[in-house]
């Protein structure tokens, strides 16, 4: 006896696997959203955007140093 979503060789159908992706993918997007929600979720995105800026400033300034060289 095969299980559903199985063929009887034991190989997840198309479907089967096509349900567990769009499963998998809307229980991220959900935790995501939660987390984004949360004071630590505005913690963490505050910081990933200082360190944003400061990788961006770090580039600018190596590209000047990059043009005064030339």
């Amino acid at each position: 006896m095969t299980e559903p979503g199985y063929t009887e060789d034991g190989v997840p159908t198309f479907e089967h696997v096509r349900e567990t992706i769009e499963r998998r993918s809307a229980a991220a997007a959900g935790y995501e959203e939660l987390v984004a929600d949360s004071a630590e979720g505005r913690a963490r995105a505050e910081q990933e955007a200082d360190h944003e800026a400061a990788a961006h400033d770090k580039l600018e300034e190596i590209r000047r140093s990059l043009h005064r060289d030339d």
